[in-house]
C-alpha cells in the first residue's frame, strides 16, 4: 500500500484542512512549518549561491497589469475574481512574473547588467474548482520558489542550461526521483501570444539546453504555456500519478507586452528575453512528494523534531532537561518528553512520530555521565558523553557548492555570513553522526 501525504500529514501533525477555511487552502502546522521553512531556507541560499536577487512583491495587483501581460485574456477563467476597492480593480495573482517584470523595469539597464535574476518566494493564486483539488498536491494558494531571468537573446541557452543545473542540484539533495523530462511546445490548436518565429527560436534554445545537459527528453506538443515552450520535470507520487515538479520556460512576450529593455553596445534600445525559473517547485506541490517518498521520515536535516530526550524516571528530569537545553542552544530542535508512561512506550512514540534521534537518560546513565542514542530505525549506538550531544546529519551539500570551510552550522546548515552559528559541541570522534545521504537511506538510516 502506497504512502497517501494527506493521511500522513494528519498523522504527523504537519498540516490540517478546515472547512471554515476552504478547500485547496490548507494550515501548515508547526511541525510542518518547520520542514517548510528549512525547504525556504535552502531555496533562499541557493538562490545567492546561483548570482540570484531576492525581492518581495505584492499578492495583490491592479486587472490592468493582467490585461497588459497578458494573462486576463489567456487566464481569467482561473483567476479570482476583481476586489473593487474605490476606483481600482485588484486582482489576486494567478503568476509572480509580471511583478518581476516591473521590478526590472525600475531601472534602465545596460546591456552589461544583463542576465539580471530575480528570486522570490512568493504566493500566488488559482482559482481551481474544489473537486479537483487534493491535500498539498493540488492547492488555491500556491507559494513558489520563483525565478525570472532577463537575460541578453544570447544568453538564453546558458541561462536555461543553469536553470536545468539548479534542479539537478535540489533533486540531488533531496533524493528526488525524476520520471522525465518533456519539452513542452505549441500545440495545432491553443490560444497562444507571439509570432511563429519567436517560438521556433524559443523551442530550439530549449532543445540545445537539454541535449548540452545530457538530459533525454520527451515533446510534449500542446503543453506550453500560452506565452512560450517549456522545459518540465516530471516525478511520479508513490500512487503512480505524474506531476510536474520543476520547470523553465522561455518567454519572448511579456517582455514586449511589458515595455521591458536595456541599452545595447550599439547605444539603441533592445528587448530581453525572460526566463521562468521553478526549479525547486512549490512548497505545496514538494511538500507533498517528501512525505511520501520518505513515508513521514525526512532526512535529520528537515525532520520537525531532531532530537527527542527521554528520561527514564523523574530521578533523570533534571539531567534531560540541561541536556535539551544544550541541544537548543547548538541550533538543534530537541524536545523532553516526561510524560508519565513508560520508556518503550515512550520509545515507540518517538518512532512513530518519526524522530532521527532519541537520547536516553537513566540511573546508568546518569552515574556514569553518558547518554544512550538510538537512531529511528532501532538501532543503538554506544554511550555517548552528556557533555556532547548527537549533531544531526547536515543539510547535503551539492559538489558544484561545497559547504563553506571552516564555520560551524546549527544542524548542518551554514551559518549567513556575518552572523556567528551557536556555538555547538560537535559529535565525537568515535561516534559520528550518521551521514546526510541524499536519498531515502537518509530517512530510513536514521
Amino acid at each position: 500500500m502506497h504512502a497517501d501525504h494527506r493521511q500522513l500529514g494528519r498523522e504527523l501533525g504537519l498540516f490540517r484542512t478546515d472547512p471554515l477555511v476552504g478547500a485547496g487552502l490548507p494550515l501548515w502546522l508547526p511541525d510542518g512549518a518547520v520542514v517548510r521553512s528549512e525547504l525556504e531556507k535552502l531555496a533562499a541560499d541557493e538562490a545567492v549561491r546561483d548570482g540570484c536577487q531576492r525581492v518581495y512583491t505584492p499578492v495583490l495587483a491592479k486587472r490592468e497589469l493582467y490585461e497588459r501581460s497578458g494573462h486576463w485574456a489567456k487566464f481569467a477563467d482561473d483567476m479570482f475574481p476583481p476586489m473593487k476597492v474605490g476606483g481600482d480593480e485588484l486582482v489576486l495573482r494567478p503568476a509572480n512574473c509580471p511583478h518581476h517584470a516591473l521590478i526590472y523595469a525600475a531601472e534602465q539597464r545596460s546591456f552589461r547588467d544583463l542576465p539580471v535574476r530575480l528570486t522570490e518566494a512568493a504566493s500566488m493564486f488559482r482559482s481551481e474548482l474544489s473537486g479537483v483539488l487534493g491535500g498539498l498536491s493540488r492547492v488555491r494558494q500556491i507559494n513558489l520558489d520563483d525565478t525570472h531571468v532577463f537575460c541578453l537573446p544570447e544568453q538564453v541557452t546558458d541561462e536555461i542550461v543553469r536553470g536545468l543545473a539548479a534542479a539537478q542540484r535540489y533533486h540531488r539533495m533531496l533524493g528526488i526521483e525524476v520520471a522525465r523530462y518533456q519539452l513542452a511546445r505549441r500545440g495545432d490548436h491553443g490560444s497562444y501570444l507571439g509570432d511563429d518565429r519567436l517560438w521556433q527560436d524559443a523551442e530550439r534554445q530549449l532543445g540545445e539546453a537539454l541535449d548540452r545537459a545530457g538530459l533525454a527528453y520527451e515533446d510534449a506538443p500542446g503543453e506550453a504555456a500560452f506565452y512560450g515552450p517549456k522545459i518540465d520535470v516530471q516525478v511520479t507520487d508513490a500512487a503512480g500519478r505524474e506531476d510536474t515538479l520543476s520547470t523553465v520556460q522561455v518567454d519572448f512576450n511579456q517582455p514586449e507586452r511589458l515595455g521591458l529593455g536595456y541599452v545595447g553596445a550599439d547605444g539603441r534600445r533592445h528587448r530581453p528575453v525572460m526566463i521562468h525559473r521553478g526549479v525547486l517547485s512549490s512548497m505545496d506541490r514538494l511538500m507533498a512528494y517528501l512525505i511520501e517518498r520518505h513515508d513521514g521520515a525526512f532526512p535529520p536535516w528537515l525532520a520537525p523534531l531532531q532530537v527527542l530526550v527521554l528520561p527514564v524516571t523523574g530521578q533523570q528530569h533534571g539531567p534531560a532537561g540541561s541536556l535539551t537545553d544544550r541541544l537548543r542552544a547548538a541550533g538543534l530542535r530537541a524536545d523532553c518528553d516526561r510524560a508519565d508512561a513508560t520508556l518503550g512506550a515512550r520509545i515507540r512514540r518517538a518512532r512513530e512520530r518519526r524522530v532521527p534521534y532519541v537520547a536516553v537518560i537513566g540511573h546508568r546513565e546518569e552515574s556514569s555521565g553518558l547518554v544512550a542514542l538510538r537512531l529511528r530505525d532501532g538501532r543503538q549506538l554506544p554511550g555517548i558523553s552528556a557533555a556532547d550531544h548527537p549533531a544531526p546529519a547536515g543539510r547535503p551539500a551539492p559538489a558544484d557548492h561545497p559547504a563553506p570551510a571552516g564555520r560551524p552550522a546549527p544542524a548542518g546548515r551554514p551559518a549567513p555570513a556575518g552572523r556567528p552559528a551557536p556555538a555547538g559541541h560537535p559529535a565525537p570522534a568515535d561516534h559520528p553522526a550518521p551521514a546526510g545521504q541524499p536519498g531515502p537511506a537518509a530517512s530510513t538510516a536514521a
